[in-house]
């Protein structure tokens, strides 16, 4: 199972209000990919339980996933995600504001940070979850603005014969660059075949 942690520098806030309103309305889309939510700030369990109803008010969305409580801040320190430049009006160092996804082993696949400023985009993190469960499984890579559906690459370190194995011979398709022009080639280094290869 993969997990998705949101790490947020403070409830009330009125960007991380919206982007846990969103993550509660897309729990389904993470369910579904077997895929578990995690909130995450330096704030305590009443904090948290207050400024849940106001996030159900202000985006529809009902919070169901843990929100992780660090008010001492220790868990932040030890992870190295707070961020000095941004503090709450007592001085202290708020939380990145970044989106982790874990493995099931439990290791960091991959790892975003926003701008206070800046919400997040949820179709963008279901999007990459996407991928890193399908890179998972087969032997591809996703091009810029993979959705699911779309070809894919055909992983790299593989050879022709390799891949002519895992897709069948006509299985993928080899795109003629010029710098490859003329070359007999053990390798083809821009190779698309089906997501359902």
């Amino acid at each position: 199972m993969q997990r998705v942690m949101f790490m947020h520098p403070g409830d009330f806030t009125p960007v991380c209000t919206t982007e846990l309103g969103q993550a509660a309305l897309h729990e389904e889309e993470f369910t579904k990919r077997g895929t578990k939510l995690c909130g995450f700030s330096c704030n305590d369990s009443n904090s948290h339980k207050n400024w849940i109803k106001d996030i159900e008010v202000v985006t529809g969305g009902e919070v169901k996933f843990p929100l992780f409580c660090d008010p001492t801040r220790d868990a932040a320190v030890e992870l190295g995600i707070l961020d000095k430049t941004n503090k709450d009006a007592k001085g202290l160092p708020l939380t990145v504001r970044s989106v982790y996804i874990l493995k099931p082993d439990k290791t960091i696949a991959l790892m975003m940070t926003y701008p206070a400023s800046t919400g997040r985009n949820f179709n963008e993190i279901i999007r990459v979850l996407d991928s890193l469960q399908l890179t998972a499984k087969k032997s591809v890579a996703t091009p810029v603005d993979w959705k699911q559906g779309d070809d894919v690459i055909v992983n790299f370190p593989l050879s022709n014969a390799e891949a002519d194995e895992k897709f069948g011979k006509g299985g993928y398709r080899i795109v003629q660059v010029p710098s490859e022009a003329g070359k007999v080639l053990a390798k083809n280094y821009m190779r698309y075949a089906n997501t359902a290869a």
